[in-house]
């Protein structure tokens, strides 16, 4: 496996990949806050200055693709009432054929890496209950919950919750 940056020829191809990866949770959840997971999914939110955007390649196929916001990047503006002062891991996003081969937690690695190679003591993100596989893998590599970072994105009782490694 191969963890690199993703180049912008790419992009289209991931957003299309991170849809798919994600499109199971939309039974789980009332169809506007798929519409809004979709439309942050989908958006271009993550080639502004201060992201960087890595992929995984198993034989030179992508199988994986995460996001890694600096701190300075309001990811969840109007969402939060105190901004982050670390990175934020967004859209991890797996094939459905690549899971179990260690694909995220090499992503969540290079994320851990690049954060502490920056200076960075600690790493966040956020997701919510419906992504069960997802909450296990976070607590079982060290992410504690924050739950002064979580918000309600639709009002529909779903809530984003937040974690955060130090290291």
């Amino acid at each position: 496996m191969i963890i690199r940056n993703a180049i912008e020829d790419e992009l289209s191809f991931i957003r299309e990949q991170r849809l798919d990866a994600y499109t199971e949770h939309a039974p789980k959840i009332p169809e506007e806050h798929w519409k809004v997971l979709k439309q942050s999914i989908l958006s271009d939110g993550d080639i502004q200055p201060g992201v960087e955007r890595m992929v995984a390649e198993i034989d030179g196929v992508i199988v994986g693709s995460v996001a890694l916001f600096s701190p300075e990047i309001k990811a969840y503006e109007g969402l939060l009432e105190d901004e982050l002062d670390y990175p934020e891991l967004r859209m991890l996003a797996i094939a459905p054929q690549a899971r179990g081969k260690g694909v995220a937690t090499a992503l969540i690695n290079e994320c851990i890496q690049r954060s502490k190679a920056k200076g960075f003591s600690a790493m966040g993100l956020h997701t919510a209950d419906f992504m069960e596989n997802a909450i296990k893998l976070y607590g079982h590599l060290g992410f504690e919950r924050l739950p002064q970072f979580d918000f309600e994105p639709t009002n529909d009782g779903i809530v984003v919750k937040a974690f955060r490694i130090t290291f």
